[in-house]
């Protein structure tokens, strides 16, 4: 799964051994946590029926969840591009069951280090880090 944290950009990926919605929603369940509560309200999610139990990862995170309407990606244009800069280090087909969470942390980190347009050419890393320290 790819959570990209819209304001600053920043990107979490989560492994999951499968798209069964308990399995989903407990791995996001986890992954919350590591976010201050301040940047982490809302999640938006494609139509998926692995996000099926998501009124059990409101109730455990209080962050609710939204759907995108049918063949609409760019109502999730963060996750859009991110799913697209993903592709230069997984190309379309690769098997992500081989890759370890350590794996997928590494690549995350290269994506929050790397300047983005959109961000004046800081970096989540960065802009995500400013975000914490001025709500903090």
């Amino acid at each position: 799964m790819t959570l990209v944290e819209r304001q600053t950009r920043y990107v979490m990926l989560v492994k999951v051994a499968s798209k069964d919605s308990e399995v989903v929603a407990n791995a996001l369940i986890r992954h919350a946590c590591k976010l201050p509560q301040e940047l982490y309200k809302s999640l938006t999610w494609d139509r998926g029926t692995e996000m099926a139990d998501h009124k059990r990862f409101t109730v455990a995170t209080d962050v609710m969840v939204y759907f995108c309407d049918p063949q609409h990606p760019w109502q999730r244009g963060s996750n859009e591009n991110t799913n697209g800069l993903l592709r230069q280090y997984f190309p379309k087909g690769t098997d992500l069951s081989v890759y370890s969470q350590a794996r997928l942390n590494a690549v995350a980190r290269r994506l929050n280090g790397r300047p983005r347009k959109t961000l004046n050419y800081e970096t989540p890393a960065e802009r995500f880090q400013q975000t914490i320290a001025s709500t903090g």
